[in-house]
């Protein structure tokens, strides 16, 4: 996928953060600030952060880091993760009869993994993600379930890959892209 401006000066505000915290040379700094001002794809930009701590820039300004493990328990009441929320490394839904739905297309992703442990009964859980994105769904065992992956597009190039691990019972699993506008479609 091709990277934004955005996409470069989020990824210079991390190196230059990692500079300031010792963990780059001037001399590393000024060599991935030049390739990431003129990188064309978001996996160049990925590539210079990689051995870096993952860090995130909230609307503010401020700099927050990912955090490991994102728990969600829920019963009965929806769970919605949409517009620019923080991808953790993992993430642990135990959630009885209550839809989830994690919208990946504007969220802040530090990593090119996200594991999704799941321990959910009834309804569906809902990944929309985007066309450099891979859901692996190998590791979930279902019971009285289905899952529908409308995303999966082996020949794109991918800059995340979601892995749904543990159990869902009763309900489904659907992974598409997100919806376009009627006016679009035409």
């Amino acid at each position: 996928m091709r990277a934004s401006h955005a996409d470069r000066d989020r990824v210079a505000d991390v190196l230059r953060v990692a500079a300031g915290d010792g963990r780059l040379t001037a001399e590393e700094l000024d060599q991935r600030l030049e390739v990431a001002l003129s990188a064309r794809t978001v996996r160049e930009l990925a590539e210079l952060t990689v051995d870096l701590p993952a860090v995130s820039f909230a609307a503010d300004g401020v700099v927050a880091e990912a955090k490991e493990v994102l728990r969600i328990e829920q019963k009965w009441s929806p769970v919605k993760r949409t517009g620019r929320w923080v991808v953790p490394r993992r993430l642990v839904l135990d959630v009885e009869w209550c839809a989830v739905t994690l919208d990946l297309t504007e969220a802040v992703i530090t990593q090119d993994t996200l594991q999704i442990d799941l321990d959910m009964r009834g309804k569906t859980l809902t990944l929309i993600v985007g066309p450099d994105t891979v859901v692996d769904t190998d590791g979930l065992m279902l019971q009285h379930s289905r899952v529908r992956n409308r995303a999966s597009d082996a020949a794109a190039p991918t800059t995340l890959r979601v892995e749904l691990v543990g159990e869902k019972q009763f309900g489904r699993v659907v992974v598409r892209r997100p919806r376009r506008a009627l006016g679009r479609r035409r």
